[in-house]
């Protein structure tokens, strides 16, 4: 007897990943590499820090096989007929001076508005534009990002062991924010300005990444999603052909999830500019 053949997931609407970090020591390639290799999407938005030039440039680049694969796998998806919508971060901010550029499978936008399947419009942007009003700088804050790389390299060595114990995946640095106070202030002010934003241009939503914590809910009537990153939560969010909203765990495992609008509609023209 023949053994079974392995199912792929489900061809999805589209996908939205970003805070991959290549190029940075804390990126976990190797995990993003396997889902891309299962994913099968009619359009990928990369949402920015895709490549971590802001590392490269200060610090040594840690390129390594694994994410020379991430590299290939996204080749392979626009291969296969995915287009990939790049909207660059902080981290891989020299790209921005490429916004407007259309490329075979590839378009680069400062940001954009993605309609999905039930008629939604959402602001798809990597949430960098936030950061004068979340932020407030100073010696705090550089002592914070200073401790948060330190606890992503103990979060690299913590999930070695689990691994060799045969353990999943689990993330130290999501585990330790989510028992700070003041890092829990910091994002329910990101999420506000997010909405707000949405809510100033007209729209049912903000679609983003950059605070490296997947989540996904409707707040006074308009969605905020966010896919997570590549370096803690492993996460992506993806569209199914219906409107329903998902994200995934690095297996594709659904973490949460929002049904489609009731009497939706379907509207294949689902790119537009974002001023």
């Amino acid at each position: 007897m023949s053994a079974p053949v392995a199912r792929l997931p489900q061809r999805r609407r589209a996908a939205f990943i970003s805070d991959v970090h290549l190029g940075s020591r804390h990126c976990h390639a190797a995990e993003l590499a396997d889902f891309l290799a299962q994913l099968r999407c009619d359009r990928l938005y990369l949402v920015g820090d895709i490549i971590d030039l802001w590392w490269m440039s200060l610090r040594r680049a840690a390129w390594t096989p694994a994410q020379q694969r991430v590299v290939e796998a996204l080749h392979a998806l626009a291969r296969a007929g995915t287009e990939l919508v790049y909207v660059p971060g902080n981290h891989d901010r020299p790209a921005r001076r490429f916004c407007g550029l259309v490329l075979p499978r590839m378009q680069v936008r400062r940001r954009a508005i993605h309609t999905t399947a039930d008629g939604r419009r959402l602001l798809v942007t990597h949430g960098d534009d936030y950061d004068g009003i979340t932020h407030f700088g100073g010696l705090q804050e550089r002592f914070g990002d200073w401790l948060y790389y330190r606890i992503l390299t103990g979060n690299q060595w913590l999930n070695l062991i689990r691994r060799r114990c045969g353990m999943g995946y689990w993330s130290l640095a999501e585990f330790l924010k989510r028992r700070s106070g003041a890092a829990e202030r910091y994002i329910a002010r990101f999420v506000q300005a997010g909405l707000d934003d949405a809510q100033r241009r007209g729209l049912d939503g903000v679609l983003c990444g950059h605070i490296h914590r997947a989540a996904l809910f409707e707040r006074g009537g308009r969605i905020y999603a966010n896919d997570g990153d590549w370096v803690e939560s492993l996460t992506a969010l993806c569209e199914d052909h219906d409107g329903t909203l998902r994200v995934l765990s690095h297996t594709h495992e659904t973490l949460a999830w929002l049904p489609p609008r009731e009497n939706g509609r379907e509207d294949r023209s689902t790119l537009a500019d974002a001023a």
